[in-house]
């Protein structure tokens, strides 16, 4: 039975402010959930962010206060059952509370949560660096990831003239190594126009993909771009706005034929998406349909990242995983996975291997 279900609230300053055409983040705010049954304890993180497909903060908060008085007295299967029927639109808080639950159960079965989410999960995932904007990128900041083993390099684009973007960004391409590829992120910033003309002068260059280029993404525009790059086209944050019909917000199902999306690659954050079993379900679906899948998060603390990696293990897909995000936060709830040669190595600690630090940053308002 479930004893306890603690929710403390924490702020987490970055160390550099993370910008993108939607919004301009200085520190992560959100809630560290504890729950505690007779042996075990389990955790999880609550980090709303809106503009990635998230509830607000205010959503966040009366979804987690429900939950706390329902968790009680529960046993760990009934309140995993009760989740799966819970209709609310609250993501990142039902990540939260599932991340917590599962992170008991794995606990209590003696299994890496990677293992209990899916048989055959890898020990090891590859992930990119994000380096920031195009416009601040350094051959210095190019060299040192390529010496950390990197082989996937993330950019932020969309923030300044395109025109002085593709020559900063022709810059940065004269110092990636062979091998080494870029991931583009627009993050909603362009029209049609403008994202053609970028990608056209961009084709010959090692680009991996360009995440969400269009401030209005269009069914037709997207497929027209997708047939125009010869790399992939991602969505990310519009597959919550404009495609919210797609995903089943509890079982993570599917509603149309995936084959027919107009990109090539999707990409999934389980607090957005609403935990880790229904982003599971999805992208098993999607990539059985012939769509990439990468995982990525929302900044998180260690709490929420420990879990999206697990998740990422577990999901058959070969490209890096944008999960290497801890090191732009001061601070943080607890250690974070290590990252050597542009990889994560897995412990085979049972649970989600989050371990809290003794005491919480500071908190929010």
């Amino acid at each position: 039975m479930i004893s306890h279900c603690d929710i403390d609230r924490y702020r987490l300053a970055l160390r550099h402010p993370w910008r993108s055409a939607r919004t301009d983040v200085g520190a992560r705010q959100g809630w560290l959930v504890r729950l505690a049954d007779d042996v075990h304890v389990g955790f999880g993180d609550c980090a709303p962010l809106p503009e990635a497909g998230t509830e607000s903060h205010d959503e966040a908060a009366l979804a987690l206060g429900r939950w706390q008085t329902r968790l009680i007295g529960q046993t760990i299967d009934a309140a995993l059952a009760d989740l799966d029927h819970d209709e609310s639109r609250a993501p990142a808080a039902r990540f939260a509370i599932e991340s917590a639950l599962l992170d008991i159960l794995t606990r209590r079965l003696g299994l890496a949560l990677r293992d209990w989410l899916a048989d055959g999960a890898t020990g090891r995932i590859a992930v990119n660096t994000m380096l920031g904007p195009v416009g601040s990128t350094t051959p210095e900041a190019v060299d040192a990831a390529r010496a950390h083993g990197f082989r996937v390099l993330k950019l932020k684009v969309g923030l300044d003239d395109p025109a002085t973007e593709l020559a900063r960004l022709a810059a940065v391409v004269r110092e990636v190594p062979p091998g080494v590829a870029l991931r583009l992120d627009a993050n909603g910033a362009w029209d049609l126009a403008t994202a053609e003309r970028f990608i056209r002068a961009a084709k010959a260059w090692p680009i991996e993909a360009i995440e969400e280029p269009l401030r209005e993404p269009l069914d037709a525009d997207l497929r027209s771009l997708q047939t125009l790059a010869p790399f992939s086209i991602a969505l990310d944050e519009s597959l919550h706005r404009h495609w919210s019909g797609l995903l089943d917000p509890v079982t993570g199902a599917a509603r149309d034929d995936l084959a027919q999306l107009p990109v090539r690659r999707l990409v999934l954050k389980p607090a957005a998406c609403g935990g880790l079993r229904s982003t599971l379900a999805f992208a098993e679906q999607a990539i059985a349909a012939g769509i990439e899948v990468v995982i990525t998060s929302l900044i998180e603390s260690a709490a929420g990242i420990w879990p999206t990696v697990q998740l990422a293990a577990a999901i058959p897909s070969p490209l890096p995983h944008g999960v290497a995000t801890s090191g732009w936060l001061q601070e943080d709830l607890g250690d974070a996975p290590t990252i050597s040669d542009g990889h994560i190595s897995l412990p085979r600690h049972a649970g989600s291997g989050f371990c809290p630090t003794h005491r919480m940053p500071s908190r929010g308002g």
